[in-house]
């Protein structure tokens, strides 16, 4: 029970820091790049798979059996 607090509270890390630059980087739609360029740009970052991470580490914790018998 413990390891999986532990996965969900650093998957909530991972996933707000990785949320964050995401979100800052949509002003690049306001400068004019499409949704498209958006995405093929997102896909080069490494912050995009960090989120990516602290997601499934959430879900992972939350919704995987963990019986050990």
């Amino acid at each position: 029970m413990v390891i999986r607090f532990f996965l969900l509270m650093i998957g909530f890390g991972l996933a707000v820091g990785g949320g964050v630059t995401v979100i800052l980087y949509m002003n690049l739609m306001a400068v004019g790049h499409g949704f498209g360029q958006y995405l093929l740009f997102m896909v080069t970052r490494v912050e995009f798979y960090i989120f990516l991470t602290g997601l499934s580490l959430i879900w992972g914790s939350l919704f995987l059996p963990w019986d050990r018998s």
